[in-house]
């Protein structure tokens, strides 16, 4: 375990250096060829921002499991080869799709793609997981449900594949959130991949951490006015929404270990709740209401945080906090209550449920209140 301690740590201390790097360059020249992000009705930033911080990520990741390797065969150390062979395929399946994805990503942060296209990509992506060994062989015991076969198990990877891709980028909409939940998310499956010896897995969490930490500080402390603020457009949100796709897909289907007490379906799953819960609120919203669910407006959690009057930075703080929570409780009940997968998901959508009526609650108060001093 020493070995790959220091192996993530390495790996994380040299993504967040370069990342840190890099991105000071892309803001230089987003700057200079004035690629900003646009501003409408949606977006809260105020002044020009660029929207380019993704493009640092995928190529400091790979740069940096590279170099990695590089090292330790240098060094006479052969177990990360090893390790990266035992899992060569799901990794060489999620690094074709990561490139797909990164590629459509930087056409649309430059000149705009349909989100028709982009969702062709992403089932496209799914598919080349798929084909890498990466689907749900399993539901770990939800609604009853263990085993399943491919002809359930491919089209269901495909749409939790996609549908987790843009939860990421759907809650991408004020500073630090996506980049603060995808961070708690890749610190506990790297943590849980270690203690269930997938160490090439646990690397890729721990770089994918490393690329997140400097984009977090650009983009929550950077000043506009400095020209040191910027945002992960959908080349970010959409290639990390892909990776905590893939982890937390073959952290899901993996089998129990003594060295873990919770059930790795559940640690899979909890650091995704606030992102997959919002998503699927908003659509039901969306489909009620008679609306298409892909047309973007105003109604996710973050969005309802503002309207309850919070600042933006107290929203971000209270959102990451909240699927801090979730994960913690879920961990505790899971492996001191031996709660079932199946009530927790009940006792999680039950807080969600709740939490998002009393933020309505909020709301409407503060919309009375306004309306009787006008």
């Amino acid at each position: 375990m020493g070995y790959w301690t220091i192996n993530s740590l390495i790996i994380f201390a040299l993504c967040a250096l370069l990342a840190g790097v890099l991105i000071p360059q892309i803001l230089l020249i987003a700057y200079r060829r004035n690629l900003f992000d646009e501003i409408n009705e949606r977006k809260i930033h105020k002044g020009l921002v660029p929207r380019l911080g993704g493009i640092a990520f995928v190529p400091v990741i790979m740069v940096s499991i590279a170099v990695l390797l590089e090292a330790n065969l240098s060094c006479g150390f052969d177990r990360f080869a090893s390790a990266l062979y035992n899992c060569y395929l799901p990794l060489l399946s999620t690094f074709i799709a990561l490139e797909l994805l990164y590629l459509v990503g930087i056409a649309d942060d430059l000149i705009g793609v349909k989100y028709r296209a982009k969702f062709v990509v992403q089932l496209i992506c799914a598919i080349i997981l798929i084909g890498g060994g990466i689907w749900f062989s399993n539901l770990g015991g939800a609604l009853g449900i263990d085993e399943v076969s491919p002809w359930f198990g491919y089209p269901f990877t495909v749409v939790v594949l996609v549908f987790l891709i843009n939860a990421i980028n759907l809650i991408d909409g004020i500073d630090g959130l996506a980049s603060g939940l995808s961070s708690i998310a890749c610190v506990i499956y790297g943590v849980a991949f270690m203690f269930i010896s997938e160490y090439a897995l646990a690397i890729l969490s721990f770089a994918t951490l490393g690329v997140l930490i400097p984009f977090f500080y650009y983009n929550v402390f950077g000043d506009v006015t400095k020209h040191s603020k910027i945002f992960m457009g959908d080349t970010g949100a959409l290639t990390i929404g892909l990776i905590l796709g893939v982890l937390g897909t073959i952290l899901y289907v993996h089998p129990q270990t003594e060295m873990v007490a919770v059930q790795p379906a559940v640690i899979a799953f909890s650091p995704l709740i606030v992102p997959c819960f919002d998503v699927i609120r908003v659509y039901m919203l969306r489909i009620r209401q008679h609306r298409s669910p892909f047309l973007p407006d105003k109604s996710h959690i973050h969005h309802k945080l503002l309207a309850a009057g919070m600042k933006p930075r107290m929203a971000m703080i209270s959102i990451v906090s909240v699927s801090a929570m979730f994960t913690i409780l879920n961990f505790f009940m899971a492996a001191y209550l031996n709660v079932n997968i199946n009530v927790l998901i009940v006792i999680d959508v039950l807080l969600w449920t709740v939490a998002n009526y009393w933020v309505s609650g909020v709301i409407r108060r503060r919309k009375d209140a306004q309306g009787q001093q006008a």
